[in-house]
């Protein structure tokens, strides 16, 4: 894990100076809150419905027991008890006194963390897949390359006004955990013939009022060139990006209407131009970051599967939380664990303050001192002794933190929507929790299997749902709420867009609405293991639009 030399502490130091006296001269009168604005969002600082929120930077996903202790300290004396994890990996605090947010910024600066390009139209939080460095299937760890962006990124004098924010994520295997080709570039770590690493690069992926799928616009890119091909791109969208209209301002947008291979032409020229320069990545620069990402020192174990199944077996609920929330790890006898932040009626990605202190002492006694974020609003343990997940999970039982439903239809990711957003037109959280209690039942949920819910608020698409396989948008219809419904939407590495079935239901009907789909599907499917995607994509809209619509 990265940790800060002198450089990053002085810096993070005056940045909280310098902001504690623009929130003074906010509160005395003498900035208005239009010159504020692009102040506080430089720091992470939002304007919502009812108060301010501060995102604070989880960089891609990864803290230490101490940092996530100082999450559940600020959620208690500043907060309302709890936070919020988002798709960003990041965490939110959705109310704390602007006069506090200093003091806030001055806690998480002595635990390494800071709310630096949390918003505003510069290069947000790099993501990654949440399993990166432990994965079986992982060809590279991810976050190496996710902290050599962002100490290059970090207030880069070219891209801290870009036209529209810009998001990158980075895979490392070719199962994709970090829905890459929905973001403006999205890597992929392969390997070439001669067997080095390099990079598949992704140009134009997003959601939001227009979602587009990514276009591939290098099918191998040296790992020493990953500097100068992503400033290469960045440089390109600068200068070609649209700055007339923000709702065509993203570089999907440039990609769709110049096309992928002029903005190829342009990108490789630009490239061709700056890559022999500064840019180019020394592989001394790659192993010193490599060596902050080096594994812990894993005790040499047996698998103990023997002991594991006498202890399923005489626990269904320990059963079912291995089946779901348990994945293989690259070291024998140990296991990723998935900590739930989706209870049944409960907001999603929500943890109150004992719950994130919990969750600190877990990863300091049981996972080398180390969690992750997921962009699917849940907490991972990624090295977690194999022989310790029955005490694992009676203490997550005991917490409200145990729901063995990951991957599973209420495991619903979901923005804040209406409650919080001043951006929305109806509420996520009342949808989710309502669904989330409808299909509460184990025995049902494990039956429908692995099936991705995802609602957002407004078109803006926070909640990622054009890529859930059942995605819910609420809508403003002449002062009423109404959810629209998507079908098909996936975002892994056979990223889709999921298709408008239908006219929108009113709130009260949705529960209603996907219990028909969900039934439509266990209808059709043709065996118990094909999943809902596979069913959908095999026989089409059709059945499920007689099923809501008659």
């Amino acid at each position: 894990m990265y940790r800060y030399d002198e450089f990053d502490k002085e810096f993070v130091s005056a940045r909280v100076d310098q902001f504690r006296d623009q929130v003074e001269r906010r509160m005395a009168g003498d900035l208005s809150e239009d010159e504020f604005k692009p102040l506080r969002l430089m720091n992470g600082v939002y304007l919502q419905l009812h108060a301010y929120m501060l995102r604070v930077a989880i960089p891609y996903g990864t803290l230490n027991s101490r940092q996530m202790r100082m999450l559940g300290h600020i959620a208690r004396k500043y907060d309302r008890g709890y936070g919020h994890f988002t798709t960003r990996q990041n965490i939110q605090f959705n109310w704390p006194k602007l006069l506090d947010i200093p003091d806030i910024l001055d806690d998480l600066a002595t635990v390494e963390m800071h709310a630096i390009q949390t918003s505003g139209n510069c290069i947000r939080n790099v993501t990654t897949d949440h399993f990166a460095g432990v994965a079986e299937d992982e060809i590279a760890d991810p976050r190496v390359y996710a902290e050599i962006l962002r100490q290059w990124s970090t207030l880069h004098p070219e891209f801290i006004f870009l036209p529209r924010k810009f998001k990158i994520a980075i895979t490392g295997a070719a199962h994709d955990r970090a829905a890459i080709q929905v973001h403006d570039i999205g890597l992929q770590l392969v390997r070439n013939e001669d067997g080095e690493i390099g990079f598949s690069v992704y140009v134009g992926g997003g959601q939001g009022r227009t979602p587009m799928i990514a276009k591939q616009v290098r099918e191998f890119l040296p790992e020493q060139d990953l500097i100068a091909y992503t400033e290469a791109i960045l440089r390109v969208y600068n200068l070609y990006g649209r700055r007339d209209n923000k709702y065509k301002a993203r570089i999907k947008i440039l990609v769709h209407e110049t096309g992928i291979d002029v903005l190829r032409e342009d990108i490789e020229a630009e490239f061709k131009r700056i890559r022999d320069g500064v840019l180019h990545l020394p592989k001394a620069d790659i192993e010193a970051i490599d060596s902050y990402f080096a594994p812990p020192q894993y005790a040499d174990l047996p698998d103990h599967t023997a002991m594991l199944d006498e202890a399923r077996r005489a626990d269904t609920g320990f059963d079912r939380w291995i089946t779901n929330n348990v994945e293989a790890h690259k070291i024998q006898g140990h296991s990723i664990v998935t900590i739930s932040l989706k209870p049944a009626g409960g907001p999603p990605g929500d943890a109150t303050d004992r719950q994130l202190e919990i969750m600190a002492d877990l990863g300091e006694k049981f996972s080398h001192d180390e969690l992750r974020i997921s962009h699917e609003q849940n907490v991972i343990l990624p090295h977690v002794e194999t022989r310790n997940l029955k005490e694992i999970y009676d203490i997550l039982v005991v917490e409200g933190l145990a729901p063995a439903n990951a991957g599973l239809i209420t495991d619903i990711i979901a923005c804040p929507g209406l409650d919080y957003c001043a951006l929305a037109n109806a509420r996520s959280i009342p949808v989710a929790q309502d669904l989330s209690e409808h299909f509460a039942k184990a025995e049902r949920e494990q039956d429908i299997g692995e099936l991705k819910i995802k609602i957002s608020g407004c078109i803006n698409a926070c909640g990622h749902h054009h890529v859930g396989h059942i995605g819910i948008l609420g809508v403003d219809r002449k002062g009423e709420e109404f959810y629209q419904i998507t079908l098909g939407g996936s975002a892994d590495e056979n990223t889709a867009i999921g298709n408008i079935i239908g006219p929108g239901f009113a709130s009260e009907d949705v529960v209603g609405a996907v219990d028909k789909i969900v039934d439509t599907y266990l209808d059709h499917r043709e065996t118990r293991d094909e999943s809902f995607l596979a069913t959908y994509n095999r026989i089409g809209q059709q059945p499920f639009k007689d099923a809501l619509y008659g």
